[in-house]
């Protein structure tokens, strides 16, 4: 559901913040942009705005891949230390670690950065100044594991194929208290809860933290590098543009008319409040994601029909993926959600009902009050540099026939459509109200459903990526 009331403007202008290079923990500190987001423009943007972007956590954007100068020599001391293998989520990690979207995070957390992630939500810099850091970005390790390092300061990570990733040094290995983990970032200890499944649960009983090197960008091979940007190149596309302001609106769900009516309306208010050229960060989550959600690939699919389609403007909008994996932590993870932003460059954050939230897994419930994301988002610390934009909802009209934001002295004339109302219109083949979404993006979304039949009865392979 999607629409914007109002929002406020807590910082107009980019703030500095001084940063000391600490010792002994993580705190420290291009190329052509293939965006597959429409027609090639030939548009001219205006004379350069006199605005910068907001700085990033910390002070400094944090990259920890190793000098090319330095990876041969790195490749051959991983091979002499105690490996790791890591799992496709730990993975994920390294890549949102190494690209610095945790910044000033250096790498997994040691056991201080953990317990201040779990009890606090932040991390305190040596300077004194405070960051948000609401989910734990940690490796686990068994007890065999752990054997093998032995007294080692230093472990390679490797891949599923023994491929070396990255080297973890300085390390240090502390107790996985999974319960306190588990009731602490989720609040509850329930089963059912799909990342606690797929990552903690069966994870090993120890966690290790280092600082993290990462030989060469991680790449997936999938069809969708090229939509994967780094927070270092977003902020050079935005400059490319010269935005003076960016808003960023994360999905994991394909885009209907009603979210493309709050992000322009979002754009629409920016221009009201005199920003020149705000530029909107459509930024679909790309991790790991519960079994019944929409995959990747065929998101993406559908997000580049909706700009196809003309209903989001090419010009004043970057698609792209981040690459977190998905907890389901509703107002604990979307505070993550709006700290990676802001190391990407976004001075604005687009938060909606239940974000990041799920059904109960055991009851007939939302897991967690609909309401308590944004209001969380606006009191969070080390969060108070980000402009958080709540929204209200937005229906099907039936007396204008288009989506539009809901109006409550009127509703026998709205109708709400659920994603479980979208998902069963389109694995029937059916089409939605006029205006509900563009036929492009439907299009895509039947044949995602078509294809999961398919495959379900053996029909057809999974589909290849385009």
């Amino acid at each position: 559901m999607a629409a914007m009331a109002s929002f406020y403007l807590k910082n107009p202008g980019p703030l500095s913040h001084s940063f000391t290079k600490p010792t002994k923990t993580h705190f420290a500190p291009p190329l052509k942009l293939r965006l597959r987001h429409g027609p090639a423009s030939k548009t001219r943007y205006p004379t350069r705005i006199s605005a910068s972007l907001i700085n990033p956590d910390g002070g400094k954007l944090i990259e920890l891949f190793v000098e090319k100068s330095e990876k041969d020599s790195k490749t051959e001391k991983a091979l002499e230390l105690p490996k790791i293998k890591l799992s496709k989520i730990d993975l994920q990690w390294v890549h949102v670690l190494s690209e610095g979207w945790a910044s000033p995070l250096k790498g997994f957390m040691r056991e201080s950065e953990f317990l201040q992630t779990l009890h606090f939500n932040s991390l305190r810099l040596d300077n004194g100044s405070v960051v948000n850091m609401s989910v734990p970005i940690v490796l686990a390790i068994d007890d065999a594991q752990k054997g093998r390092v032995g007294s080692s300061t230093s472990v390679a990570l490797v891949d599923d194929e023994d491929k070396v990733v990255a080297i973890l040094s300085d390390i240090e290995i502390y107790k996985h208290n999974k319960e306190e983990r588990i009731a602490r970032t989720w609040g509850t200890t329930a089963p059912g809860l799909p990342y606690v499944e797929e990552a903690i649960s069966r994870a090993g009983n120890w966690l290790i933290g280092g600082d993290l090197e990462v030989l060469e960008p991680i790449k997936y091979n999938d069809g969708l590098d090229h939509f994967r940007l780094s927070p270092a190149q977003l902020r050079n596309e935005f400059e490319k543009r010269n935005a003076d302001a960016v808003f960023a609106f994360q999905l994991r769900n394909p885009v209907h008319n009603g979210h493309a009516l709050l992000m322009t309306d979002t754009r629409r208010r920016l221009l009201e409040m005199g920003y020149k050229n705000p530029v909107l960060l459509l930024h679909p989550l790309g991790g790991y994601t519960k079994a019944d959600d929409v995959p990747l690939i065929w998101r993406m699919r559908q997000h580049e029909k909706v700009l196809e389609d003309g209903v989001l403007d090419p010009e004043t909008t970057v698609v792209s993926i981040f690459p977190s994996p998905m907890h389901y932590a509703g107002p604990t993870e979307v505070q993550w959600h709006a700290k990676a932003r802001i190391n990407a460059g976004a001075n604005f954050y687009i938060v909606g009902r239940d974000p990041a939230g799920m059904s109960h897994p055991l009851e007939k419930r939302d897991l967690y009050d609909a309401d308590h994301g944004k209001k969380v988002l606006s009191m969070a610390p080390g969060l108070e540099r980000l402009n958080i934009l709540p929204f209200k909802v937005a229906a099907y009209d039936l007396t204008q026939s288009k989506m539009a934001f809901f109006d409550p002295s009127r509703p026998q004339d709205f109708l709400f459509i659920s994603g479980t109302k979208m998902r069963t219109l389109a694995k029937n083949k059916e089409n939605p109200p006029d205006g509900f979404m563009c036929p492009g993006g439907w299009k895509v979304l039947v044949e995602y459903y078509d294809s999961l039949n398919l495959v379900e009865n053996a029909k057809m392979p999974e589909p290849v990526p385009a």
